[in-house]
């Protein structure tokens, strides 16, 4: 059956460059950024570091490289991870911590992705040979699997003062730390206080077509540069894909709050449908995770999809929609229609 518009909702990954994007990408400077003079990388990096508040940046492919980058700087093999049991470096990365880290996970459970000090504190390994060392702890602002919660800053915060106490580093994985700043009104810096180290995406609500970035000390991000070359992450005339990420921090991070009322639109037209759960009150920013009553949520996928409307199931019974810069308000009606019309 075809359709005038795919409503792609599956992710903020499937955005297309803007055509000031691509003019962006068409007149950046470039040179060789494994060889350290590409302009245009050198700028970017310098900018989100300054945006950040941490001493220096490096640009990566992907944030799954970039949250690596931060466990090998960081951790030894054997080392262990204390992180959100949904979270995605520990679910959504191929293991990658553990395959090439060495390194174990340990999962905290909550149902918005946040976790306090005391869950912290209790799951630190006694200082013994019997045990994994515990040595990290990733905190991810907004949490995917919390439906694109926002982290409490003060919360953050303890986070951080805890394990610092407990001799552990803290990594922010903030793909989506764009989307927490617009929706909580804190600039991105102070988001990253008290924080090691902070990964950051441009390919998610920002729109690039490529790229993430490590930030940390200027110690862990020169051991962490060379990690990349050794994982197979760097690239020469980088700056064709780092002026696509400047234009995205110049021009896409104030728009995610249109992201977030279609976000909330959305959730609301669900709420309405019988078979369908979902509370639009938890709905903070660009993400919608709703369940669907008796496992049907692959199948309803299945219907959706055939009528031009793209989610993804997270599970047999909870769908996922994002919404993002290519996902207009006339397209979230037309979602609320053909979810309706399928259920």
């Amino acid at each position: 059956m075809e359709h005038e518009r795919i409503v792609d909702l599956r992710s903020d990954t499937v955005t297309r460059p803007t055509a000031g994007m691509y003019e962006a990408m068409a007149r950046a400077p470039l040179g060789d950024d494994v060889l350290g003079d590409d302009p245009t990388v050198r700028a970017l990096e310098e900018r989100v570091a300054d945006l950040l508040g941490l001493e220096r940046a490096l640009f990566v492919p992907s944030g799954t490289m970039a949250n690596l980058l931060a466990v090998l700087s960081q951790c030894e093999r054997g080392d262990e991870i204390i992180i959100h049991e949904g979270g995605h470096v520990i679910n959504y990365e191929t293991g990658a911590f553990a395959g090439i880290g060495g390194c174990a996970g340990r999962g905290v459970p909550s149902e918005d992705g946040t976790f306090g000090p005391e869950a912290v504190a209790v799951r630190v390994r006694p200082r013994a040979s019997h045990f994994a060392r515990s040595r990290l702890v990733v905190v991810e602002n907004t949490s995917n699997a919390g439906g694109g919660t926002v982290w409490p800053m003060d919360l953050a915060r303890r986070v951080c003062e805890q394990a610092h106490d407990l001799g552990l580093l803290v990594h922010l994985y903030g793909a989506r730390l764009w989307n927490a700043a617009v929706a909580s009104g804190e600039h991105p810096r102070a988001l990253c206080e008290g924080f090691d180290t902070v990964s950051v995406c441009f390919s998610k609500g920002l729109g690039a077509p490529v790229g993430s970035a490590i930030c940390g000390s200027s110690a862990t991000i020169e051991r962490a540069r060379r990690l990349r070359k050794m994982l197979g992450g760097s690239m020469r005339q980088a700056g064709v894909l780092g002026g696509a990420a400047i234009y995205a921090l110049e021009h896409h991070i104030e728009r995610l709050a249109e992201d977030h009322a279609n976000a909330r639109r959305l959730g609301e037209g669900i709420a309405q449908v019988a078979g369908l759960s979902i509370d639009p009150a938890r709905v903070q920013t660009n993400i919608v995770v709703f369940g669907v009553e008796g496992g049907g949520a692959p199948a309803l996928c299945e219907r959706l999809r055939s009528r031009g409307v793209w989610m993804l199931p997270m599970g047999p019974d909870r769908v996922r929609a994002v919404t993002h810069l290519d996902v207009s308000r006339e397209d979230i009606d037309r979602a609320i229609e053909v979810i309706a019309a399928c259920c």
